[in-house]
């Protein structure tokens, strides 16, 4: 492969990149939107959720690696399709209501979306496949603490339902993929395709992790 091609490759990887980043920024905007809205936010409450949901996970990835300015903060199109999401979701409600769960929904495609490109950005920036994985699912799971955070309700990473799992597996198939020198579309629809599946049926079928039984102060 001669340098213009290698160009050419790296060029479409950018742009897949930008494309599920700004993908994952809209569905956390509206995850952040609609969970605002039944909290009972005013305007600005709403657009203020939206915008910490959709851009917080992405601004700790890039304080974690290093990328700093953070994209959420220095490039005008993540404010953009974050206020669009938020007043899209007020303007649309009526429809919003009627999917099943809607935050559940925006939430897990945020998940999958940011747990990929959480992992692409740390081993575009060099690191190896353990930093990448753990980015990966940091990215995934921070908007959605930031977003029980500010409603003031415990964080669905520390409930039982399978959440950071969910991210650590699309981050974990997206570097393996990228290791093994699986194409950067097969790779990325599969860990998104993976992370859905496991985050939607442990909902629907009640699966979650193991937890620890509850012992006495005495250790009884």
């Amino acid at each position: 492969m001669d340098i213009s091609q290698l160009a050419l490759a790296g060029l479409g990887d950018h742009r897949l990149f930008t494309f599920l980043d700004l993908a994952g920024t809209f569905a956390f905007a509206i995850s952040g939107a609609v969970a605002a809205r039944h909290g009972g936010l005013d305007l600005f409450g709403i657009a203020f959720v939206a915008f910490t949901v959709a851009c917080g996970g992405g601004v700790l990835r890039d304080l974690c690696i290093g990328a700093v300015p953070p994209a959420g903060l220095a490039d005008w199109r993540y404010l953009a399709v974050a206020m669009a999401a938020a007043f899209l979701t007020i303007a649309a409600n009526p429809l919003v209501v009627r999917l099943a769960h809607p935050v559940v929904l925006f939430d897990s495609v945020g998940l999958g979306l940011f747990a990929v490109t959480g992992a692409q950005k740390a081993m575009i920036l060099g690191h190896n496949s353990e930093v990448a994985v753990l980015v990966g699912m940091l990215t995934a799971v921070g908007g959605g603490v930031a977003r029980d955070v500010l409603l003031n309700r415990v964080p669905v990473i520390l409930q039982r339902e399978i959440y950071a799992l969910a991210a650590l597996v699309a981050a974990g198939i997206e570097v393996a993929g990228s290791r093994l020198g699986w194409t950067s579309s097969w790779r990325t629809w599969a860990a998104l395709g993976a992370c859905f599946a496991l985050r939607y049926l442990s909902l629907h079928y009640g699966w979650h992790l193991p937890r620890l039984s509850r012992q006495d102060p005495a250790g009884r």
